[in-house]
Order: structure tokens, then sequence, then C-alpha cells
């Protein structure tokens, strides 16, 4: 079993997230079974926070990065030290602003090369940024 590479990412933002699902979904089934709509609304208000939860715990550290983690770092109470930067391939990573891959330099690289460029010289504008990478 040593050659085994499978990691399941048990995790705290897993577990409370899955946790809080199932709480909604429970006041949703129960909201069915006697037929009232403001149970569901709120079953389905309740999933709707567990999503939230979940990725503000992944945000904190508590979640795991995308793929395989090594070993020493599978553990349910290790916390992710990478998450403040941000994962390069997380959604909600993205979604938060982090993970981008641009870093401090490469953001004043771009603002000096806007401020001082070839059309800074001849007084007209500066022309528009080629990508919107290098865009801030």
């Amino acid at each position: 079993m040593s050659g085994n590479h499978h990691d399941e990412g048990h995790t705290v933002a897993g577990w409370t997230g899955c946790a809080v699902a199932v709480v909604g979904t429970s006041v949703a089934g129960v909201g069915m079974c006697l037929g009232s709509t403001a149970w569901i609304w709120l079953g389905l208000g309740v999933v709707g926070l567990s999503v939230l939860v979940t990725w503000g715990l992944h945000l904190a550290g508590w979640g795991k990065p995308p793929g395989i983690r090594p070993v020493a770092e599978r553990g349910m109470r290790v916390r992710d030290r990478g998450a403040r930067a941000g994962h390069p391939a997380c959604v909600g990573c993205r979604l938060a602003g982090r993970g981008w891959g641009r870093s401090v330099s490469t953001v004043v690289a771009v603002s000096a090369q806007g401020v001082q460029g070839p059309d800074a010289a001849s007084g007209s504008a500066p022309s528009a940024p080629a990508s919107s990478e290098s865009v801030v």
C-alpha cells in the first residue's frame, strides 16, 4: 500500500461544509414532507451557506490545494500555509482574487512601463496594454 498516492482531501473545510449542507438538505426535506415552502427555502439557504462556510475555511487555510498533497500534509489538523497567497489552479482562490500568478514586482514593472513607455517622451497618451494580464 506504500505506492498509493490517493489524497481523499479530508479537511476541516470539507467536513464542516458537508455537515452544514446535510443540515440544510434535511431542513429542505422536512419542508417537502410538511408541504412548507418556507422550510424548503430555509433549507436551501442553509445549503447556500455551506458553500460560503467551506470557501471561507479554505481561504483561511483549513482546506486543501487542488491535486495530491504530500503525505505529511494530509492530516486533518494540518493547516495549508499556501492558502494565503492562493493556489494557482483553484477556482475558489481566483474568486477571492488570490493565486493569479502576479507578484508585487510584476505589478510595479508594468506600472513603471506604462508611465515611462516610449510614448512618454513624445508627450502623447500611452497605448493600451497588449494583454489582459498586464492590466493592474
